[in-house]
């Protein structure tokens, strides 16, 4: 065996078992027993037609199922009339044509299944045809690869029984030739002596995409391809814990909310084919981590569902709802999520196909909410607010973690926050993936030079101008829910300076936000303060005023005495995204010695302030998590 193989064989074996829904008793998968309990029959995955039945019973009594199949089968209509996919690259991907061959096989595929109707078939089957006639899926790029493996094996499946033996066998033998044999050679071809691609061992969304496309590709094909299923299987199951282990201990993803979503999707598309077509996950699925993660973008969204924009994130990326919150909700036992997404539905989102092929009636009971999270994981997130199902709540989140963690920015400190139904403080996201460079890190790697990616753009301090470590660390040191909301960010290792630490607390009965920050300097250094925001700028010495529309907010800086404010543009020049009519919040303090405390109080014009003054960091209540 392989020793990083054996290596992850040890580390699966070690993980200790999470809440999860009972399924049969999870042996080892190997070559010789991975098949042994497979539902010879199709459809097998992810909607089997006892669930199809229930779907049609549902649509019938339920008025937000009535809704969703009338929503699924107007967007299978448009497609009947849509063009065929072309095998086009943007930049060195394919994702797009991959992402729009999996929702046409899921929405042809489910109107098919629900109506009989055959246009919906035919367009459903036409769909596959052209992705698999394509000349290859990209296996430089082998996120494309996956994708349309996991977008074929779902149409194969779902269209099955109305297929052709003709049409089936080209259908089988383009997924085998452009997805699962590019696979087999990824994990290190039949007999092992091929180098296994990087992803196999990341702890990030390559791995649960590239190893959950492949298992769904498999799992189609498993009763006339078996071999396909016996390698790629246990070798997902070998290979996906390294990444799973990413939401532990609470289900938050290091890499960003955009990112949770995308190596969610895949995690569960792998755990459901297995469940689906072999009855068990063989305990794949059994992490603590992940039975919280649906908790990740509710809890931790705005209470406008502006999501926290850290790292490769769209820009002002909201949480809409999710299907995965079906699925996640019904596995761990957990109503409150399957509770949200109905509620989204019910009050008028359009619906997946996914959100039906998974939905969960609304349970009824009153919703649990908490004002104050900690997401405490290797990214970890502080997230307060003054109130749930209010748009004009306030709303702060303080993060941690590690600069160099995967679609990581120079960011650690780094805070948002909302009130009046406007975000104020901004992170302003991802730039373009096809920029020179753009994934090339490391100390001194060309990603750092991208205003988006490196500190200057962010709101985090600068010591003498110059960005946070990349090798820097950050973790909470103290979280304070209830009465004194607030925590505290060590962020001494981002800095080559003796210690620096950031508080961020609710005030003023949760309707200000306090940003303190504390330095203790080896020697004299230039600090500057920063806040990026879309506000209209107008500063007068220690008082500043923001202004978004008709929407005001107003900085107080309470420390350092004499301290005043400035600001400057954060807008650049292409080929960088041009950030037009961003602006910064600056305090820039010069030649500053020994001890230095910056204190900077928001709130809405007229919030009584209850003190003047900012109290040690050290004395701010809360504890260790």
């Amino acid at each position: 065996m392989h020793p990083m193989r054996r290596l992850l064989l040890l580390f699966v074996m070690l993980i200790p078992v999470g809440v999860a829904e009972a399924q049969p008793a999870a042996a080892v998968p190997t070559a010789a027993t991975v098949l042994a309990t497979v539902q010879p029959q199709h459809p097998r995955l992810l909607l089997s037609d006892t669930r199809l039945a229930e779907l049609k019973q549902l649509a019938i009594s339920d008025p937000v199922v009535k809704k969703g199949v009338a929503e699924v089968l107007a967007d299978a209509d448009k497609l009947l009339t849509a063009p065929a996919l072309e095998h086009r690259l943007i930049g060195p991907r394919l994702l797009t044509v991959s992402r729009e061959c999996l929702k046409r096989s899921l929405v042809l595929g489910l109107a098919w299944r629900l109506t009989g109707k055959a246009e919906y078939l035919q367009a459903g089957q036409q769909n596959l045809l052209t992705v698999c006639a394509f000349a290859d899926w990209n296996p430089s790029h082998f996120l494309d690869v996956a994708e349309m493996s996991n977008a074929v094996g779902i149409g194969y499946d779902w269209l099955y029984a109305g297929l052709t033996p003709e049409v089936r066998e080209r259908i089988r033998a383009g997924l085998l030739a452009h997805g699962l044999d590019e696979g087999v050679k990824a994990q290190g071809g039949w007999d092992g002596t091929l180098k296994p691609a990087w992803w196999t061992t990341t702890a990030f969304n390559w791995n649960q995409v590239c190893n959950g496309g492949l298992t769904v590709g498999a799992l189609a094909v498993a009763e006339s391809d078996p071999r396909y299923a016996q390698l790629l299987v246990p070798r997902a199951w070998q290979e996906m814990p390294a990444a799973l282990a990413s939401y532990e201990p609470d289900g938050a993803w290091p890499e960003g909310p955009g990112y949770w979503s995308y190596a969610t999707d895949y995690t569960v598309f792998a755990l459901a084919a297995m469940e689906g077509a072999l009855g068990t996950d063989f305990g794949l699925g059994e992490r603590t981590g992940l039975a919280h993660a649906g908790m990740f973008p509710v809890g931790s969204a705005s209470p406008t569902g502006l999501l926290p924009n850290f790292a490769d994130v769209g820009d002002r990326s909201r949480f809409t709802g999710s299907p995965l919150l079906f699925w996640l909700g019904r596995r761990y036992g957990q109503p409150r999520l399957c509770d949200d997404e109905a509620g989204r539905l019910a009050a008028g989102r359009h619906a997946s196909p996914l959100d039906l092929v998974w939905y969960q009636p609304a349970s009824g009971a009153p919703p649990e909410h908490v004002l104050d999270q900690l997401f405490n994981g290797p990214v970890a997130l502080a997230v307060f607010r003054s109130a749930w199902d209010d748009p004009n709540a306030t709303y702060a989140y303080l993060k941690a973690g590690f600069n160099a963690v995967n679609h990581g920015h120079l960011d650690l400190g780094s805070f948002e926050f909302d009130c009046l139904g406007e975000r104020w403080a901004r992170d302003l996201g991802s730039d373009d993936y096809n920029l020179p460079g753009y994934f090339s890190g490391g100390a001194t790697g060309p990603r750092w030079q991208y205003y988006r990616l490196n500190s200057h753009s962010h709101s985090v301090p600068l010591i003498d101008g110059t960005d946070q470590l990349v090798s820097g660390k950050a973790h909470v040191v103290r979280f304070s829910p209830g009465d004194h909301p607030g925590a505290v960010v060590d962020l001494g290792s981002a800095y080559a300076v003796a210690g620096v630490q950031r508080g961020l607390a609710l005030i003023d009965q949760r309707h200000a936000v306090l940003i303190q920050d504390e330095f203790q300097l080896t020697q004299p250094a230039a600090i500057t303060w920063a806040m990026t925001t879309d506000a209209v700028i107008t500063t007068n010495g220690a008082t500043a005023t923001l202004t978004i529309g008709t929407k005001v907010m107003e900085a107080t800086l309470l420390a350092p005495a004499g301290a005043v404010f400035t600001q400057e543009s954060a807008e650049q020049v292409p080929p960088q995204k041009k950030n037009k009519g961003v602006n910064r919040l600056l305090v820039a303090l010069t030649g500053q010695p020994g001890s230095v405390r910056i204190a900077v109080r928001f709130a809405p014009p007229g919030t009584p302030a209850t003190t003047s003054t900012t109290e040690p960091l050290a004395q701010w209540p809360g504890v260790l998590p």
